[in-house]
């Protein structure tokens, strides 16, 4: 991910070509019928699936219940291509999300050498091709993502994403195994058009996060409800990048790192750095997550809420098409805001067993997030 308002790239469409198509020849003039247009124009699209390993067991590391597994998949394009649907097809319930990441031909071989001969590899946060030490957000352009309710990501129609020719696919899969470790062999089916041709406008997709500090709730008490020891144990989770991530995300809002504000809602605000016409939004949150907000522009006269979701559902992730699109450009700024209820701790089936605890930033199904992903064109 990229803290900065400035585009990682995702797709989809649904009508190409429409209407008459017209041969000119010899002065003669030869009008196709609908049927036979609708037909030729079809013919264009083609459906590309890649597929996971078959049949991969997750195993967190010690005292985790949770695995972010990546793997390079590579779809042998013959062509550059625009993609215009996506769908991430999860082969077990263990699957938490999925995030499939586009990779130019000229970085394929260094995601290559990570994919430990087709085996894959751990990768919390986000991959990275660097020694990036905030890999979380290291900018990876995201092709799509998934999470439960998501289904086929269909983008409006004449929005898509490009994928070159040589370029390959990192397939990263978050696994949760509070309720076990089955065998799972996910893949993904994408539609494309060739590039050449298509006039479709390319989309990207920006991560909004805000960083967030919710303490134990009132009268409940354990060593994890301390948050230095809650990070503590993040990192022994996660690896060290994942404190490294709490730190800097509330730097990056503006907040005191060390002693930021504790309570059950957050925001952050993003300054836009290019002119773009926001599409759509999926709000990301974990099993706490009650409500989000996304508002260009707040606290001024021109403040605009554009997405509002007051019962967030984390078996119900859909994407938000923003009607009418909204344009922003330099000087604009966008807020990301959101709550939780950390009661429900205490109920969920998959988390009621584990010990009160802060709640901080994090990769796990226990931990939260607050993500607004931001799909946007060129203005």
């Amino acid at each position: 991910m990229m803290l900065r308002s400035q585009v990682l790239r995702s797709s989809t469409l649904r009508a190409l070509i429409a209407g008459l198509v017209i041969i000119a020849a010899v002065a003669v003039t030869i009008s196709l019928s609908p049927r036979e247009a609708s037909a030729r124009a079809a013919a264009k699209v083609q459906t590309i699936t890649v597929k996971t390993p078959a049949n991969y067991v997750p195993k967190p590391p010690d005292g985790a219940k949770d695995l972010y597994h990546c793997s390079v998949v590579n779809p042998h394009l013959k062509q550059d291509m625009v993609v215009t649907t996506t769908a991430f097809h999860p082969g077990t319930k263990e699957v938490h999300h999925a995030i499939v990441y586009r990779v130019d031909p000229e970085h394929a071989a260094a995601a290559q050498e990570l994919n430990n001969n087709g085996k894959g590899w751990t990768c919390f946060g986000e991959p990275s091709l660097s020694n990036d030490a905030l890999g979380e957000f290291s900018g990876m352009p995201w092709l799509c993502g998934w999470s439960p309710g998501h289904g086929a990501d269909v983008m409006p129609t004449g929005l898509g994403a490009p994928l070159q020719k040589g370029s390959v696919l990192i397939v990263q899969i978050h696994y949760n195994t509070l309720i076990g470790a089955k065998p799972d062999s996910s893949y993904v089916t994408m539609k494309a058009v060739p590039a050449a041709g298509s006039n479709i406008q390319t989309v990207s997709i920006q991560q909004l996060p805000a960083a967030l500090d919710i303490p134990c709730p009132e009268g409940v008490t354990g060593p994890l409800c301390d948050r230095a020891a809650s990070i503590a144990d993040l990192s022994k989770r996660f690896g060290s990048a994942a404190a490294i991530t709490v730190y800097g995300l509330e730097r990056f809002c503006g907040r005191d790192p060390m002693n930021p504000p504790v309570g059950n809602s957050t925001s952050c605000t993003w300054p836009v750095r290019g002119n773009e016409v926001i599409q759509r939004i999926t709000p990301h949150m974990h099993l706490l997550g009650q409500s989000m907000t996304v508002t260009v522009n707040p606290g001024t006269p021109q403040a605009q809420v554009i997405l509002n979701v007051p019962n967030y559902n984390f078996d119900n992730q859909v994407a938000h098409n923003i009607t009418p699109t909204v344009h922003v450009g330099p000087g604009d700024k966008i807020e990301v805001s959101c709550t939780w209820n950390p009661s429900l701790r205490a109920l969920n089936p998959q988390t009621k067993k584990l010990p009160p605890r802060f709640i901080t930033w994090g990769d796990g199904s226990s931990d939260e997030m607050c993500l607004a992903v931001m799909t946007t064109t060129p203005a």
